[in-house]
Parts: structure tokens; C-alpha cells; sequence
């Protein structure tokens, strides 16, 4: 069953412009479908972030955050999938599956599912593809003031006044009734 609503805004339409840069990766293409890979556990994915990498940011960058939020779940807010924060200006690669060593001093705050590090896509069965949207932050300090226990919602908000750039790809996810 397809949950009638309106298609939610695309959550940097919303906040102030900025410059982009370049974002890509190996494993999710811009509004294609992504592999069952990076989708959650709880729907048979094997829960893994997707590679990303990044190019043409601002010379003065100081440290990165990357994110990826579901603005299409049906929660009135959003769904955060993952919030990474204080990677270092040197880093401009995650590979697959990115967690501890792999994140050069980084750390992840909890997701909505309330657990540590990525969580995977898991859209209701049967409902239109969601959207869900990879950002890399270019930031003007090397760390946020924020600790692991931080929401994704506080980390964005603390986000909006350290991006001086911001990288995005969305591919979708879609659950077959």
C-alpha cells in the first residue's frame, strides 16, 4: 500500500545556499536505486554504507561531517541514517562500510534507529521510492562542539553555521509490497 502524502522538500532547499563540490561513489549513482546492500538488516540488507568520495571543496576547509538523511519517511520529520562528524580536512574518501578505524578521528552519533554509526535504508513495503540524501559538509572548523550522544537533528543544526560547502548525491529505496 502506497502512503498518500505530499513528497517532502528536499532538506537543503530549506537552509541557507552554499557552494557545492563534487560528490560521487562506486556503489549509489544520483536518483538510482540502491542495492540491497546499503539497506538495514531488518529488511534483509547487509547494512553497510555506501563508498563515497569528494573533490573541489574550498581551499580553506578545515574538517568534514557527512550525513544522510530520509526526508520521504513517514514521521512528519524526517528519518537520520547517519550523522559522521569532525572527519579531518585530509580525508576525502569513505570507503564501504565506513565505521571506527575508518574514520581518521571522526565519529558517528546515533542514527534514528538509535544505534551507533550507519543505519540502512528500510522504507515501508510498498511505499513510492524514498529519497535518501548523502551530504558531505565542507566546514570552517575542524571539529563541532558536539559529543557521540548529540541527536542528528543538533548536529545539523550546528551544521548550518559551519558549512562553507556541501556535497550531495541521492539515490533511492524502494520496499516491494
Amino acid at each position: 500500500m502506497t502512503l498518500e502524502r505530499p513528497i517532502a522538500p528536499d532538506p537543503y532547499e530549506l537552509l541557507p545556499t552554499v557552494p557545492a563540490f563534487t560528490l560521487a561513489s562506486d556503489d549509489v549513482q544520483n536518483g538510482e536505486p540502491m542495492d540491497a546492500a546499503y539497506a538495514h538488516d531488518s529488511v534483509g540488507g547487509d547494512n553497510v554504507s555506501p563508498e563515497l568520495h569528494w573533490s573541489d571543496f574550498p581551499a580553506d576547509t578545515k574538517g568534514f561531517a557527512v550525513t544522510c538523511f530520509d526526508p520521504d519517511a513517514p514521521t512528519g520529520s524526517g528519518f537520520w541514517h547517519w550523522a559522521l562528524v569532525n572527519l579531518p580536512a585530509g580525508v576525502t574518501r569513505l570507503p564501504r562500510g565506513a565505521s571506527g578505524d575508518d574514520l581518521a578521528g571522526g565519529f558517528t552519533v546515533r542514527n534514528d534507529y538509535g544505534s551507533d554509526g550507519y543505519g540502512g535504508a528500510a522504507p515501508p513495503p510498498g511505499d513510492r521510492p524514498h529519497r535518501y540524501v548523502f551530504a558531505v559538509h565542507a566546514l570552517d572548523v575542524a571539529t563541532l562542539d558536539v559529543t557521540p550522544d548529540a541527536s542528528p537533528a543538533y548536529v545539523g543544526f550546528n551544521l548550518t553555521f559551519h558549512t562553507l560547502a556541501r556535497a550531495v548525491i541521492r539515490p533511492t529505496y524502494q520496499l516491494k509490497e
